[in-house]
């Protein structure tokens, strides 16, 4: 019997999965590390943690099977964080992770002297505050003697795969994310270098994400190692998001929504993201930076529960309350790490249900806000992650995209990193489908027109607060 392994790390903990050839799922485990916030905007994690965990995983994992039958590992992870290391790989400070926004400056710096069209131009993208490029700068300017340290950089995926073998290598979809990578040319930009100060010796050498990178002896192990690919194009290739016109949402901390492409496209709009997929291929990406993690902070830190309160009957889709799901700032459409996140219209008569119900649609109109930048028309999609649970959420949101979703019950880049692994593509297994209901998607086109004018109202009022 042939095992492949798949990880996952994730913001929260790392989930990993142990499948057989057939692409059935053997086995689960997930190991939890802590998140740390030192000043406002700052989004921390240690390195360590991460492998500790990993570690861990791995050996719960296999426990119980033969380790010679495990023949590949793929790692699925975070992207955009900033991982540095000195001559030696070891860690110099902590890691700075995607939605970490103190980089407004850099960022600003980026978009507007070095400007957004020589970074469309050289990358494919424009600077967001969670991309790694502002972060590099940001230590530069305020950590020098780490930056003069500093002999390697790399993404947080491709830190445990330096620890599992040994190879300091990264994958093009993650790298697309840097915002010094040259996605149509799937290579680092030597003027990105540049303008960063960074030699490409400090880089990770680019690989396609199912190319072997090297071999691990972890825990008795004694397989392939694959490259590997971001979190989002390791969820693609998991729910078989790989044609074009194909459309994968993934709502996890994090939204987003993935949508595959043949050739490389560069967006009208620049708050879409152009990066490349991991089937050798590229995708387009518009990414919400709160989603599933706004209904875990009503329940668990308002409500102080962790149970999701119902949204009550279709009626109450008539409360006048409102959610604007920016509790980390937004990256698609609006390219803010200042904005916070708010309620409006709450009263005496405003009860959980409502509220409960403004999270979901809130959450759901910023997904549809990445959709309505996508030049392709949305009228069926994928669905993973950790909001899927709620089923009246799953139907909420095809009614308000106005589009069929089919909820899908792998492990998300887990199970994508496993299938990298194992060189093959399985068909995802669907847990249930939901079809909008008409009435209901005319409804919330009107209410959508409206909670697109409440970002253009507050935005200034943020800028004020600096």
């Amino acid at each position: 019997m042939n095992y492949y392994i798949g990880i996952d790390l994730g913001t929260s903990a790392v989930k990993l999965i142990l499948t057989d050839k057939n692409a059935e799922i053997i086995k689960t485990v997930s190991k939890e590390y802590p998140i740390y916030y030192p000043k406002p905007n700052y989004s921390e994690q240690n390195p360590d943690d991460w492998w500790r965990a990993v570690c861990d995983g791995i050996e719960e994992l296999i426990g119980g099977y033969s380790k010679s039958d495990v023949k590949g590992i793929g790692v699925g992870g975070q992207m955009h964080g900033l991982v540095m290391l000195d001559e030696n790989g070891f860690v110099l400070r902590n890691a700075i992770l995607w939605n970490d926004t103190r980089t407004g400056k850099e960022t600003d710096y980026l978009n507007n002297v070095i400007g957004k069209e020589k970074l469309q131009r050289l990358t494919g993208n424009i600077a967001f505050a969670g991309f790694t490029a502002p972060k590099i700068l940001w230590v530069k300017e305020n950590e020098p003697e780490v930056f003069e340290r500093c002999k390697k950089i790399c993404l947080p995926k491709d830190y445990i795969n330096y620890k599992l073998t040994g190879a300091f290598a990264t994958d093009v979809s993650d790298a697309s994310g840097t915002l010094y990578f040259d996605v149509e040319n799937r290579k680092w930009s030597g003027e990105m270098l540049d303008i960063l100060g960074i030699d490409i010796e400090m880089l990770p050498t680019v690989c396609e994400s199912g190319e072997v990178i090297g071999r691990t002896n972890l825990s008795g192990l004694d397989c392939d190692v694959v490259a590997g690919a971001g979190d989002n194009a390791a969820a693609a290739i998991g729910t078989r998001t790989v044609s074009e016109g194909q459309c994968n949402i993934s709502l996890g901390t994090s939204g987003t929504v993935f949508i595959p492409t043949d050739n490389y496209v560069k967006t009208e709009n620049p708050a879409l993201h152009s990066f490349c997929h991991a089937n050798g291929k590229y995708h387009l990406m518009g990414c919400i930076l709160s989603a599933a993690s706004c209904n875990k902070w009503l329940n668990e830190v308002v409500f102080e529960s962790a149970y999701n309160v119902g949204a009550g009957s279709a009626d109450g889709m008539k409360s006048e309350v409102f959610f604007l799901p920016y509790l980390s700032g937004e990256r698609c459409p609006h390219n803010d790490g200042d904005v916070k996140g708010a309620f409006i219209g709450i009263t005496h008569a405003t009860s959980r249900e409502n509220m409960q119900r403004a999270v979901y649609e809130g959450v759901s109109f910023a997904i549809k806000d990445c959709i309505e930048l996508c030049p392709f028309e949305i009228k069926k999609a994928t669905v993973c992650g950790g909001g899927t649970k709620s089923r009246e959420w799953m139907q909420l949101l095809a009614d308000i995209l106005g589009a069929e979703l089919s909820v899908i019950e792998n492990e998300g880049p887990a199970f994508g990193g496993a299938m990298l692994a194992a060189g093959k593509l399985s068909n995802p297994r669907v847990e249930y489908t939901v079809v909008p209901n008409a009435e209901m998607t005319e409804q919330y086109s009107k209410k959508y027109n409206r909670f697109k004018k409440l970002y253009p109202l507050l935005k200034d009022f943020y800028k004020e607060e600096k």
